[in-house]
């Protein structure tokens, strides 16, 4: 080997673009965060066969002086941080003074600046890569920064052979511009490709312009099918919108998680979501959300990941179980005809937003295809003979008496009963192929799955017995030994009043052996030994773990599929009337235990668009 010698400015710039510019989106990403930091409100992108070309990117901020240009192109220069107190507590989305550096050593780039008011003023700064040396001369430009870089890679040809077609890489690069402006609503954005507008957005002060981008950005089916979440705990803000489980997608696509306004793909919170949603998805599918969580910004490391996609957070945990319980109950407070509502603009999930106008509508939450959760209440449990009608009182009022099929809506017409006396779900009209109950509302027409929907009753009601009267537990006649670390033992002893709670009892046998003493009586002819150290790796990645919760809720979930009304089973009215009520009263009525939908709305619009009725 050579002996130890000092890195050219040019190499050592080309190593560290390595790390920050991956592809044109990267550069995009950097110079956008830049721009935002500078305190621009408008922001322009123009770009030329997917980014490889041209980009250039004009802002409105508070821009430069001619002599802070050179070094905005030099490395580790930065007007954001001058102190480790300063890193400790990052406000800015940049902060490392790399991009600008890096982004020249591989690119054509040139900076053009003014911090004044008059636009015949500002100057401009050149810098092609190869010496790193910058050009610096006078160019008029109103207040603001314009950011071009050409040719990227053109000195790299190992890197630029690399690149995807330009579909792809413009693809990458537009994703980057719907981040920042799901991120950041008081910015107008603007972008263009080979001369063709793709997006232009306009600040959004307003809910109604904020809901307006937002589904502009994630589609117009997001918004209408989504629950907007507001909940704030020990310094911990989460507010965003959660779509309902049966907006799900494929693939991981439509997740857009922010903190403190920046964008992070995170393992803690990506596992705190999967479990808020574990009870209503289907197998195999993937919930849809933007959401923004805001905290102390000393409470969170943002310096853990060179392209700043990571965070670390102080207490993981305490992160972890707010994000959880703040979506577990947002999901299962929803329920048909009562959206979650936004307390701040008095703007509910059953309301959406005209695109073209802005103006906000009222909508129940029975959107058509999307059967919305309900909430928990005192339902009555169905016995063995089947639903049946409770006793008839004097002092029971019409409606009610409607509502339990005492006196059937055929008896008194349904245009002629008051809006608020009609139940959610509505008063059955039949049943179809003794599988769908029919069913009319104040809207049109439901469609209830009749099993699904009562697996989900059945599924709630011996959860809620379970949390009433606690786990059961039975100690193991002979204690079962498991061999782990030492590092997952001290993980049991620390947990230990968790696995209590949770009906397990788990000693140390050593410096690397435990014992199994007790277990839940539910998971008798369950894999012990496995679900603990599936639970134990689940405490060190993220300080929590719901895995024993949901083999016992399997359980439940069999139990239920089995004690429900069955397919082909014929119900009388007050029957199916009865289950209609249970639905409204119940958590997350709006799937079944495998996340199937179990019912459906068609409002009378949609039915005369069938029938073709008013053409």
């Amino acid at each position: 080997m050579s002996r130890i010698h000092r890195l050219s400015a040019r190499l050592a710039n080309q190593i560290a673009a390595g790390e920050v510019v991956e592809r044109p989106a990267s550069v995009v990403k950097e110079v956008l965060e830049n721009a935002v930091d500078a305190g621009a409100t408008r922001i322009e992108v123009e770009v030329e066969e997917g980014g490889v070309k041209l980009i250039r990117i004009r802002d409105n901020g508070q821009g430069m002086e001619p002599d802070d240009l050179p070094l905005a192109l030099a490395r580790h220069a930065t007007s954001k941080i001058s102190s480790l107190e300063d890193l400790e507590r990052v406000g800015s989305l940049g902060f490392r003074g790399e991009a600008l550096a890096s982004i020249g050593s591989v690119s054509r780039l040139t900076l053009t600046s003014n911090h004044r008011d008059d636009s015949s003023e500002g100057s401009s700064a050149l810098c092609e890569g190869r010496d790193m040396e910058v050009a610096l001369k006078p160019a008029p430009h109103p207040r603001g920064t314009t950011v071009e870089v050409r040719d990227l890679f053109f000195n790299t040809p190992a890197r630029r052979k690399f690149l995807r077609t330009e579909k792809t890489e413009f693809n990458h690069l537009e994703e980057v511009v719907k981040r920042l402006a799901l991120s950041r609503f008081d910015v107008g954005f603007s972008l263009r490709h080979n001369g063709r507008g793709i997006h232009s957005l306009r600040p959004a002060d307003s809910t109604a312009e904020r809901q307006r981008r937002v589904a502009s950005i994630c589609g117009p089916a997001f918004m209408e099918q989504a629950v907007y979440v507001e909940h704030e705990r020990n310094g911990l803000r989460l507010w965003g919108w959660v779509g309902l489980p049966t907006f799900s997608r494929s693939q991981a696509d439509l997740q857009y998680f922010f903190v403190n306004g920046r964008v992070i793909r995170d393992k803690l919170v990506a596992h705190a979501v999967k479990q808020a949603y574990r009870d209503v998805l289907y197998h195999g599918r993937h919930p849809a959300f933007v959401l923004y969580l805001e905290l102390d910004p000393a409470l969170v490391d943002v310096n853990v990941h060179p392209t700043k996609h990571e965070v670390r957070f102080r207490d993981g945990r305490e992160v972890h179980n707010f994000i959880f319980s703040s979506l577990h109950k947002a999901l299962a407070d929803v329920r048909p005809g009562q959206g979650g509502s936004d307390p701040v603009s008095a703007l509910g999930a059953g309301e959406t937003v005209d695109l073209q106008t802005g103006e906000i509508r009222a909508q129940s939450a029975l959107a058509w295809g999307a059967p919305a959760p309900a909430f928990l209440g005192e339902g009555r449990a169905m016995p063995p003979g089947g639903y049946s009608s409770p006793t008839t009182s004097p002092a029971r009022t019409a409606g009610q008496m409607r509502a339990y099929g005492q006196l059937h809506p055929a008896h008194e017409s349904l245009a002629e009963t008051e809006a608020e006396d009609v139940p959610p779900l509505g008063y059955a009209l039949a049943q179809l192929k003794g599988i769908y109950i029919l069913s009319e509302n104040a809207h049109g027409l439901v469609l209830v799955d009749m099993h699904a929907a009562h697996e989900r009753i059945t599924y709630e009601r011996l959860k809620q017995a379970r949390g009433a009267e606690g786990i059961r537990s039975q100690p193991l006649l002979v204690p079962q030994a498991v061999a782990v670390s030492s590092r997952e033992v001290a993980l049991a002893l620390e947990y230990g009043e968790l696995f209590q709670r949770l009906g397990m009892q788990v000693d140390s046998a050593g410096e690397e052996s435990l014992l199994i003493r007790q277990i839940p009586v539910a998971l008798r002819d369950s894999n012990v030994e496995q679900l603990l150290r599936d639970v134990l790796s689940d405490l060190a990645e993220y300080g929590s773990s719901d895995r024993i919760e949901a083999h016992m809720d399997e359980i439940l979930s069999t139990m239920a599929c089995h004690g429900s009304v069955r397919a082909n089973r014929r119900l009388s009215v007050p029957e199916m009337n009865a289950l209609l009520r249970d639905m409204e009263e119940t958590e997350r009525a709006g799937q079944c235990n495998h996340g199937r939908p179990t019912w459906t709305q068609l409002g009378l619009d949609e039915l005369d668009r069938l029938f073709l009725r008013g053409r």
